[in-house]
């Protein structure tokens, strides 16, 4: 009898023991579901006060510009991340009016503009890759903005980009982004971010851009990188180039006389001429807000008041 209830009492103290083991892993798992659901409701309203703050910095700068206010003011303005007790953010503002217009390649019948040909032609020159190439790449390009079929001698249209894998089609209309140059035949992301020269890098990315300043794709000479404007024409050379970026900003093309061989190009009727400008209604604005761990960014690009892009992420 007493052997049966050493037995027992032994089967209760171990019966004990598991329950209070499950029980005490059940409580360390609510804790830790606790823990989890709060970090991921802490990370959430993170995450929303960034986007709110980003979305704010952009919204700021907008109104700003639609003020009149000078953008190299608000740039040195907003050169330091704002900070407050909620989080920081960052704003940078680039001018895209000193950009080539890609879309401009091609235009309303399908041909060439063969001024910003040219130009994209000529750009090419201080960087290791032949003019055969070059010119195949301007074909497919063409090709990809072009409304048509038909493909140009070095260029591509639909049936080749067909044999792909994966496999798709020709845009047929104006780029939606500037990556999207990447699925042209002949560019390779690497040609867009950097092609060396003998001294350095010339990113590609910074001297395009898919919007036009003007109907007739104007550059703004006041914003223009050096790469851009030696494009413009033989006659600007790097030192005539140096010249131009030193005497900026110009304002007005009245201006443009302080250095002869820009107030040539722009007196010529075979070149740039009217198209060149020194007025910017392109500008793309980057807000990247910070709130403790999370990070959100808000990209767009303002013309004169409306927004012709806005990307998050």
């Amino acid at each position: 009898m007493m052997g049966r209830l050493k037995n027992e009492s032994g089967f209760a103290l171990i019966l004990t023991l598991v329950v209070t083991a499950l029980m005490v892993a059940v409580v360390v798992e609510m804790i830790h579901q606790v823990y989890v659901d709060t970090s991921i409701s802490r990370g959430f309203r993170d995450r929303q006060q960034a986007s709110v703050l980003a979305e704010s910095g952009v919204m700021a700068v907008k109104t700003a510009l639609s003020k009149n206010i000078d953008p190299a003011l608000l740039s040195t303005f907003l050169a330091q991340p704002l900070t407050d007790e909620v989080g920081s953010l960052e704003i940078k503002i680039s001018d895209e009016s000193g950009k080539i217009d890609i879309n401009g390649l091609v235009n309303g019948l399908d041909e060439y503009d063969e001024l910003i040909k040219n130009t994209l032609l000529r750009i090419t020159t201080p960087l290791k890759l032949t003019s055969d190439t070059w010119s195949n790449v301007l074909d497919s390009t063409a090709d990809w903005i072009d409304k048509n079929n038909d493909p140009r001698r070095g260029g591509a249209e639909s049936p080749y980009y067909r044999t792909q894998k994966p496999a798709y089609s020709a845009r047929n209309g104006s780029l939606m982004t500037l990556m999207e140059l990447s699925l042209v035949k002949g560019i390779t992301p690497a040609m867009l971010d950097g092609l060396v020269d003998e001294k350095g890098k010339l990113r590609l990315r910074d001297c395009l851009t898919i919007y036009s300043n003007l109907p007739l794709s104007a550059i703004n000479v006041n914003s223009a990188p050096k790469s851009v404007l030696m494009a413009l024409d033989p006659v600007i050379s790097e030192s005539v180039a140096e010249q131009i970026i030193n005497k900026r900003p110009f304002k007005g093309t009245g201006e443009f006389s302080k250095v002869t061989e820009l107030d040539n190009v722009y007196h010529n009727s075979g070149s740039w001429g009217n198209r060149l400008t020194t007025t910017s209604f392109l500008f793309r604005v980057i807000a990247v807000a910070r709130v403790k761990e999370s990070v959100r960014t808000v990209e767009a690009v303002i013309s004169n008041g409306s927004f012709l892009s806005w990307q998050e992420y």
